[in-house]
């Protein structure tokens, strides 16, 4: 953000600033401590560029991801399966272009009116779970220690 507003501002540049944020963001507890207050921390960082870059005509927006099964993941099926088991929005699985078009949109002049926002594209996964039901924790946690796990062995 810092060094594309400066350019922008000292261009007199109008437009967008589009940063990768996450569900981690909205709901904790599901991901590592770090990654969690990062993501938070990145969400206080769009929404305080929005607010001083706006004067400039630059707006500053997040788009936060779900689950995506990548080719850097050991099996990118049983990650589908499982964040589509996740999701609240079924008969559909997440990829990669559902992201990339949200932040295209943020980027477009079709969203020239919206700034300091944070664009979950998730499926629903933010409104249909909470962090009280005890078998979401465990399947959540027992995913990412699987994907820890498989991580390592392909490093290693």
């Amino acid at each position: 953000i810092k060094h594309v507003a400066r350019a922008m501002v000292e261009s007199g540049t109008r437009g967008s600033i589009v940063c990768t944020t996450s569900v981690a963001a909205k709901i904790a507890g599901t991901t590592p401590h770090g990654y969690t207050a990062s993501k938070h921390a990145l969400l206080g960082l769009i929404k305080s560029a929005a607010g001083e870059l706006g004067k400039h005509g630059i707006r500053v927006n997040g788009v936060a991801p779900f689950g995506i099964a990548t080719p850097m993941v050991c099996d990118g099926f049983k990650m589908e399966q499982f964040f589509s088991s996740q999701a609240n929005l079924k008969g559909i699985v997440l990829k990669a272009r559902h992201v990339a078009e949200a932040a295209l949109f943020l980027a477009s002049d079709d969203s020239a009116y919206v700034s300091g926002h944070n664009l979950a594209v998730d499926g629903g996964y933010t409104v249909g779970h909470t962090l009280t039901k005890p078998e979401f924790l465990l399947r959540t946690w027992a995913f990412y220690i699987g994907l820890l796990f498989c991580s390592f062995n392909l490093k290693y």
